[in-house]
Parts: C-alpha cells; sequence; structure tokens
C-alpha cells in the first residue's frame, strides 16, 4: 500500500495487550481498509497520555477513514461490516444471533477480563489462584455460547458462523488468546477446536508476530508479574 493509496489510520495499543485493538483491526484488515496502522505504547489502567487528546474517549482502537472517525471496537467492526457484509452471517436469525452474542461479549464478562488480562507473552501457563464465582460462571457461559452457536450455525466451516470469520469471531479473538494463555479448563470439545482454528487463522498469526516483535520496554508489570 502507498502513501497515496492511505485513506486514513487506524490506532490501536500495545498488541501483546490490548484485547480492544484487537478487536478494532481484525474487521478494519478483514474488510480490507486501505488505511495506516499505528501502535501507541500503552502505559496501564487507561493512562496512555497520548491517546487523551486523540481519539473522542481517549481509548483504542480509533479509525479515521475517508474523512470519517469511528471509535469503539463495535463500531468499527459495524462501520466495516458496511463495506464488507459477510462479515455478519446472511441469515436474519443467523445475523441476529451473531449480534447478540457480540454485543454480550462487548458489554460483559468483567470476572474473565478481570483474571485472564491478554499477554500474548504468556505462554499456556494457568493461574497460580483459585478462580473465583463470577469468572467460574464467565467461563462456563462462553463455552456455552461457542458450544450451541457452533452446532446450531457453524456446521459448514471452523468459526462461529460457519468459512466465514465475522464479527463475532473478532469479539471472541481476545477470549481464545485469553483461554489459551492461562490454559482455561473445562472446555467443551466444539470450544477447543473452535479455539484451535481461530488462533491458527493468519490474521490472528500476523497480530501475533507483531506483538512478538515489540520492543521489551513496551512491557507493563501489571500483565507481566501476574503468576
Amino acid at each position: 500500500m502507498t502513501d497515496s493509496q492511505i485513506q486514513g489510520r487506524l490506532v490501536i495499543g500495545t498488541q501483546r495487550y490490548s484485547s480492544w485493538s484487537l478487536r478494532g483491526w481484525l474487521p478494519v484488515k478483514l474488510a480490507g481498509l486501505a488505511v495506516a496502522v499505528e501502535v501507541i505504547p500503552l502505559e496501564g489502567q487507561g493512562q496512555t497520555r497520548a491517546l487523551k487528546q486523540l481519539s473522542p474517549n481517549g481509548c483504542v482502537p480509533y479509525l479515521e477513514h475517508n474523512g470519517i472517525q469511528v471509535w469503539d471496537s463495535l463500531s468499527i467492526a459495524e462501520y466495516c461490516a458496511e463495506y464488507a457484509p459477510a462479515l455478519w452471517p446472511a441469515d436474519r436469525a443467523a445475523r441476529a444471533w451473531a449480534r447478540s452474542i457480540s454485543a454480550e461479549m462487548h458489554s460483559g464478562f468483567r470476572g474473565v477480563r478481570s483474571s485472564f488480562p491478554m499477554n500474548l507473552g504468556r505462554n499456556s501457563r494457568a493461574l497460580q489462584t483459585e478462580l473465583d464465582a463470577e469468572t467460574l460462571k464467565d467461563v462456563a457461559r462462553i463455552d456455552r455460547i461457542w458450544t450451541e452457536t457452533r452446532t446450531r450455525y457453524g456446521q459448514s466451516g471452523p468459526y462461529l458462523f460457519g468459512a466465514d470469520f465475522g464479527v463475532a469471531d473478532c469479539m471472541f479473538a481476545p477470549v481464545v488468546y485469553r483461554f489459551l494463555s492461562y490454559a482455561v479448563e473445562g472446555l467443551s470439545d466444539v470450544s477447543r477446536a473452535y479455539m484451535q482454528a481461530v488462533a491458527a487463522h493468519p490474521l490472528m498469526q500476523d497480530w501475533h508476530a507483531a506483538a512478538d516483535r515489540e520492543p521489551e520496554t513496551w512491557q507493563l508489570a501489571f500483565y507481566e508479574s501476574i503468576p
């Protein structure tokens, strides 16, 4: 992509840690938007000063495309789906289900977010502390979503709604990284097969490789010290 072809930019945070950035980056890539990607190293706990005057909500991801501003990962995904409708299932019932589970992921699961911060430098190592009831409830609910969705709608391919990696997969992609990184147990065979398929997707491989190339100075003690 040459400078003359660039139609804007996508601003994301440290790829090792930023789950919300991954949720925005994936649909942008899937839709083929011609934007430059800018990575801003996160300072941790919402304190990244460089973002405060950059995006309207002071957070990543933040998209500028053909003069249009879009922020929040689900809004970016919806915007991308206008360019690539296959990001949502074509069937109305499946599409309604996909929107519902995407919104549920976007707004909930605080136990999983708190207990399993995304850290792509963590190599399949279980937590050394006992999981609380909220986290266990979240894990069970996510397992149920994946299993039921794949059983209902995913028979034609490896992803939640079949052969196409869509918005719902984008929303759950960081959870796949989390569950693999923390060696989460108790998941169905359907869920485990789904996680392997998502982790093997070329864009997920590209994201992980970029995270591995980030400077060590970008690493944060908050994430790296979790036992």
